[in-house]
Formats: structure tokens, C-alpha cells, sequence
């Protein structure tokens, strides 16, 4: 009984040590600091997109994004940093460059193009389908107010543009090659009926489960507010978010610009990292972590 009780004993303490170092490390997080000609823009980057937290991070660390500038500034739009060709007075390849590699897209419904969202530019569609994201630039919402019937059109947009991905994807599987085959054959013959007939028995069978895309009531409330950019929701990965400074990103969105938006005065930044307990977030900055 004696053996049991020690047994017992240790597997608690065990299992006690296990769950503080557990908790303890999810105790702490990074805030990234962007240090500007205005003053100092404060990150706060979501696990939710682990990728790219985890490689904005590394860069800022290793110095990478230092004398780089905010190539690309629109008012009521966002401002656009982290390219190193920016580091000159060069201006016909700003917008070009990186560190090497793409990121895989980390689009995550929730984490929507608010004022002050931090998100990562990309390649367009066509030569980019994968919506993968650049290795290093990346861009801070300014953005302007929509009202939430303005929402619901984008909304609208946004998931009629899904189901249309998905019938699409169906269709252009290998095995489903005689099918396409011959519904070009009958749109080809002016047999349109018969084409809506099957793209309607189509539809329904891909969107078995389809959930469409919502606003909450809180993103409704942001957007209406405070603004932002709802129009680029799921197609550019949102990994953050402005924790302090938004006034620093209204100055540098309202400078005056040339015909390629790059500002007139080049606005230099250097990014750096304070390991922080997430209560001391909370405390100093008003965060809230979910």
C-alpha cells in the first residue's frame, strides 16, 4: 500500500511539472516593433497562421526588413513594406523582391482585412492560383468604412466565387474528362438546357456541406467603425495585427505619393522583437487573447 501511494505521489508531481511547463510556454509572445520616420508601429502575430508568424519573426530577428521602406503607400487602402529591393533609391524594382521562397497560403475566415490588419502580398491569381504568400512583404490595412449591406455583397461575391471554384475543380479532375468532354459538346450543339441540367445535378452533389462565409457581428462592427479593406477577405493571408501605432499608419497612408504610389519621401523602418508574458500584453496594450 506504501509503494502504491508513492507511485501515486510521483505520477502526480509528474503530471503536475508536465502541465506547468506546458502552460508556461504558452505564457509568453512575440511582439514585433517597426521602428519609422513617425514613430513605432507594435505586431501582434496569430498562431493561427504559424508559418507566417514564424518566419516574419525570423526575419525581423535576423535584421532582414532593417532600412527597408514602405514602397507602396494607398490612402484608405494600406501601406505595403518588406521588400529588400526597397533598401535604395532605385524605384523600378520595388515590389519585386524577397528573400527566395513563397509562403503557403494560411487564409483563415476569422482573421479579416480590419483597420491595422497585417497581412502578406502575393502574386496575383494567374500566375499564382495557390494565393501563396511572398516570403517577406507584407502590408498594414488602412482601409475606409463599409457599411454591412456593403458587406453582404462581398459576402455574396466572395461565396458564389467558391461554389464556382469547386464545380470547377470537379470538372477539371482527370476522371471526370469525359463529362467536361461532353457538356463542351452540347454547349457546342446550343443544348443549353440540358448544360444548366447537369451543372445544377453537379452543383449539388460538390456542395454537399458548403458553409458559406459570414461576418460576425464584432467584424460587422469593426468594419463599420474603424474600416478596413473586406474585398481582399480569403484571398491574402491575415497573420496580424496592429496592437499600437495606428496612428503612425495613418501618416505614412496619407503621403503624398508619385504615380506608382511610392512616397515622395522615402520612409525608412527597421523591425525588431520583444519576448513579452501575453498578461503584460494584455495590460499594456489592451489585447485580448482568444
Amino acid at each position: 500500500m506504501k509503494k502504491l501511494l508513492v507511485f501515486t505521489s510521483f505520477f502526480f508531481l509528474f503530471i503536475s511539472c508536465n502541465q506547468t511547463e506546458s502552460t508556461s510556454e504558452s505564457r509568453t509572445d512575440e511582439v514585433a516593433i517597426i521602428t519609422t520616420n513617425y514613430g513605432e508601429i507594435h505586431l501582434i502575430l496569430y498562431d493561427e497562421t504559424p508559418q507566417h508568424k514564424e518566419n516574419f519573426l525570423k526575419l525581423a530577428s535576423e535584421g532582414f526588413y532593417d532600412s527597408t521602406a514602405f514602397h507602396r503607400v494607398i490612402n484608405q487602402f494600406m501601406i505595403q513594406g518588406g521588400d529588400p529591393n526597397s533598401k535604395d533609391d532605385i524605384p523600378f524594382n520595388d515590389g519585386q523582391g524577397g528573400p527566395g521562397y513563397t509562403i503557403e497560403a494560411e487564409i483563415v475566415n476569422h482573421l479579416v482585412h480590419k483597420k491595422g490588419a497585417v497581412a502578406a502580398a502575393r502574386l496575383g491569381d494567374q500566375a499564382n492560383p495557390e494565393k501563396r504568400s511572398s516570403g517577406s512583404q507584407f502590408y498594414i490595412v488602412h482601409g475606409q468604412p463599409f457599411q454591412s449591406m456593403q458587406l453582404d455583397q462581398f459576402l455574396a461575391q466572395r461565396n458564389q466565387m467558391e461554389k464556382e471554384q469547386k464545380v470547377g475543380k470537379y470538372l477539371q479532375a482527370p476522371e471526370n474528362a469525359q463529362l467536361l468532354s461532353k457538356l463542351q459538346q452540347q454547349m457546342q450543339q446550343g443544348m443549353q438546357d440540358s448544360v444548366e441540367a447537369e451543372l445544377a445535378r453537379i452543383e449539388q452533389l460538390v456542395l454537399q456541406g458548403f458553409i458559406p462565409v459570414t461576418y460576425s457581428q464584432e467584424q460587422r462592427a469593426a468594419y463599420g467603425d474603424e474600416g478596413g479593406t473586406p474585398f481582399l477577405d480569403g484571398n491574402y493571408t491575415v497573420f496580424g495585427e496592429v496592437i499600437q501605432g495606428l496612428e503612425i499608419v495613418d501618416i505614412i497612408a496619407t503621403q503624398q505619393t508619385d504615380e506608382a504610389d511610392r512616397p515622395l519621401e522615402r520612409i525608412v523602418k527597421s523591425i525588431r522583437v520583444e519576448t513579452m508574458a501575453k498578461k503584460d500584453i494584455t495590460d499594456q496594450y489592451g489585447y485580448i487573447y482568444q
